[in-house]
């Protein structure tokens, strides 16, 4: 049997594993974190593309299970004043109406699902190097000194990946989208969204975003153009830092964005926003990259997990049709390229429009929940994608 080195436990990690071992290919996952990486993270959006994907692979049910649908999305001005409302992108198919999950808590459910089909993760397996081993294979080496050896090696190791360092000392690196994205939950704030819908205000100096959960929990995030922030200063930003920093941000509007922010306590992080607008090299003849190690989005289309998910189940269908990895690769890449390109695109290009002109849809530069109102005009390219499990790729 096919053995698969798998870099990262992240999203992309569990999922790709889950769909290889439907594809008769045993993997095993390294994770940098010594106990898992599930305190990391906000809150996300799974569109139709991606639960679809999950579908594929049977993994739809856990993720649906601890996550909660939005339909609507409405827009609001600095001013307070409505500016609209209209279906989420992608909520035409009932069956698969995006869902709002925390990360932390989708994190759990891949690696709880997983392991309940015998898949293992390997933990505090930091990758440092990767060589030919002498029959062919690939020898992966550790930061604690230990090394494992398998056919092939999947960097899921997300936008600051070392496998594609590995891979491509040259490749790009990440880009600085101009703006921080703080998240955070609250339940004390006397401010939710209405059920089922996203909120989004068109702020002077922020735009801010929020849902609130049948629990009565509000999730909400703001994009604050800025500065990058150093490692140093990123490391030094307590929640209490976050929390007013947006609060700034958005205290100048007439609208509830900032008392949501205030009621919050320490469940605020906060991050730069980076994305990668091609990577030149996806693969060799053993190494192989997928969702944020490959072609990082920013957050505004929020389409990052999703199409991480779709990268998965593609990859592991070229392994099962066609024979060795590097002609599966090359498949691989030719199915995804230009798609993943253009959401980064899509993704960048929604950031200049946090303050629509007169007559311009108004939907666009929000954060990890901003792509509900993200749609194409030549069709739902992007959340009507279905990767069909059962057919051939030849």
């Amino acid at each position: 049997m096919t053995r698969a080195l798998i870099i990262g436990g992240g999203i992309a990690g569990p999922v790709t594993a889950m769909a290889l071992r439907r594809a008769g290919i045993e993997a095993v996952v390294h994770e940098a974190y010594p106990g898992g990486a599930d305190h990391l993270g906000a809150f996300l959006v799974l569109f139709a593309n991606g639960l679809a994907a999950l579908r594929a692979i049977d993994a739809e049910r856990t993720v649906r299970e601890r996550s909660f649908p939005a339909e609507t999305v409405e827009f609001v001005a600095d001013t307070g004043e409505p500016l609209g409302t209209q279906p989420i992108a992608g909520s035409w198919d009932p069956g698969l109406s995006p869902r709002t999950v925390q990360r932390s808590v989708l994190y759990r459910a891949l690696h709880e699902e997983a392991a309940r089909r015998g898949i293992r993760v390997a933990y505090g397996k930091r990758l440092v190097d990767a060589t030919t081993g002498p029959r062919g294979t690939v020898v992966a080496y550790f930061a604690d000194g230990s090394r494992a050896e398998g056919d092939l090696l999947i960097g899921a190791d997300g936008i600051h990946s070392a496998t594609r360092a590995v891979l491509d000392p040259h490749a790009p690196p990440p880009r600085y989208t101009g703006y921080a994205s703080v998240c955070g939950r609250t339940r004390a704030t006397v401010h939710p969204a209405p059920p089922r819908t996203y909120r989004m205000i068109f702020g002077k100096r922020a735009f801010f975003g929020c849902t609130t959960s049948p629990d009565g929990t509000t999730h909400w995030f703001a994009n604050i153009r800025g500065a990058e922030l150093s490692r140093a200063e990123l490391t030094a930003a307590t929640p209490d830092r976050w929390r007013r920093h947006a609060a700034e941000a958005l205290a100048g509007d007439r609208t509830p964005a900032a008392a949501i922010v205030a009621a919050t306590g320490d469940a605020v992080i906060g991050m730069n926003t980076y994305d990668m607008p091609t990577t030149p090299v996806w693969h060799d003849s053993r190494t192989v990259l997928v969702g944020d190690a490959v072609h990082a989005t920013a957050p505004n289309a929020a389409q990052g997990a999703s199409i991480a998910i779709e990268d998965g189940v593609v990859l592991a269908r070229c392994l099962r049709d066609l024979s060795g990895p590097e002609p599966a690769f090359r498949a691989y890449e030719r199915l995804r390229r230009e798609r993943v390109e253009r959401v980064v695109a899509l993704s960048a290009g929604l950031a200049g429009r946090a303050r629509p002109g007169p007559g311009e849809e108004h939907g666009a530069d929000g954060g990890e929940a901003a792509g509900p109102a993200a749609r194409d005009a030549d069709g739902d390219w992007l959340h009507g994608y279905r990767v069909d499990w059962d057919a051939t790729v030849r």
